[in-house]
């Protein structure tokens, strides 16, 4: 499978540069995979298409300031962004090793000189991500991190929001957890309001967790789509959940996955006719041929070409409904990307 058949066009103009306020006043794209039929609608309009008994799993990772900016001992400008901690254990507790991708790019042995007194030094590089040690760890490389670093939005969002606005807007409004670098987009479009009123219809709402890394954002850099190997991120999903989507699933209740985090999150659990609990690293690469064991739908939003989003989108919808979705959305002048419209697929 070419990696060049999932390439699409589009003007600049169409990406998002702010989110909707309120959140659930973006559009909404339905896509009926039986009739392949497609409608426009608002997201607080969702309820339309939802019914007592249906189970909304959301992915409730946190995002913290993991770009921090420093320069070489000779002067340069250096970009860090931090991935998660290097080493077995899988949670923030702000070691001082950290697995990271910087620009420009440094090599084995050389030091970047950091504000506050904090500085680093490479430990390893394996050519695109590389492990760095802080001068601090503990509390107090984390009240540096908070206090130096900015909200990593990607490359194309150009705002000049100020950084504790644009934390509030990067971010779902049932986050707990700090552990992404990058937020878990589809449920952006959430309000504390929305999900009150699905609940008084009926409506479960369902928590894992995934801590978003490389892996979700990480460039497709192979041709053979078949060849590419994705990046683990560690995934949590806790006894109490498992069981209650193991009996939602069992009585025929459907499962509405929110964004490709939880859905990767979902598919890696569900083994032997099960979902599981505990947390592991997660690296299922979901694309086109992949058969779905354990969702019945999906929230998503419109996503990069070529990206891995984008094929595990294509999964679930089939690849040519997709497509023709896409087209529609760019000629509707739909909001693309992180701060931009949704999806729902069922």
């Amino acid at each position: 499978m070419k990696l060049d058949s999932f390439d699409y066009k589009f003007t600049d103009d169409l990406i998002a540069q702010m989110p909707s306020v309120p959140r659930d006043s973006c559009r909404l794209m339905v896509l009926k995979r039986k009739e392949k039929e497609i409608s426009h609608f608002y997201f607080r309009q969702i309820d339309k298409f939802l019914k007592k008994g249906d189970v909304i799993v959301l992915n409730n990772t946190k995002v913290f300031p993991a770009r921090i900016f420093g320069k070489k001992e000779t002067g340069g400008k250096v970009e860090v962004l931090l991935l998660k901690p290097s080493g077995k254990s899988p949670k923030i507790e702000w070691s001082d090793k950290w697995c990271i991708i910087n620009k420009p790019n440094l090599k084995t042995g050389q030091k970047i000189i950091f504000s506050q007194g904090l500085t680093g030094k490479i430990l390893h590089d394996s050519g695109f991500e590389k492990v760095i040690a802080f001068s601090q760890k503990g509390k107090k490389l984390r009240e540096l991190i908070f206090k130096l670093g900015k909200v990593p939005t990607p490359p194309y969002i150009k705002s000049n929001l100020p950084k504790r606005k644009l934390m509030e807007y990067y971010q779902t409004v049932y986050a707990k957890d700090f552990g992404s670098v990058a937020g878990p987009t589809a449920g952006f479009h959430f309000t504390k309001n929305l999900i009150k009123k699905l609940k008084a219809k009926g409506i479960i709402f369902k928590y894992i967790t995934l801590h978003i890394g490389l892996g979700t954002f990480q460039p497709i850099n192979t041709q053979e789509v078949e060849k590419f190997k994705i990046s683990s991120e560690w995934g949590i999903i806790d006894r109490k959940t498992a069981d209650y989507l193991n009996k939602a699933k069992k009585f025929g209740q459907r499962i509405i996955s929110t964004g490709t985090t939880t859905t990767r999150t979902l598919e890696n659990f569900y083994k032997l006719g099960k979902l599981l609990s505990g947390g592991k690293y997660i690296d299922l690469f979901i694309y086109p041929g992949y058969k779905f064991k354990f969702i019945d739908a999906l929230i998503t939003n419109f996503h990069l070409p070529k990206s891995t989003t984008l094929l595990l989108t294509c999964a679930f919808g089939g690849k040519d409904f997709v497509f023709s979705a896409y087209q529609e959305g760019i000629k509707k002048k739909y909001r693309f990307y992180s701060f931009g419209d949704a999806m729902l697929i069922i």
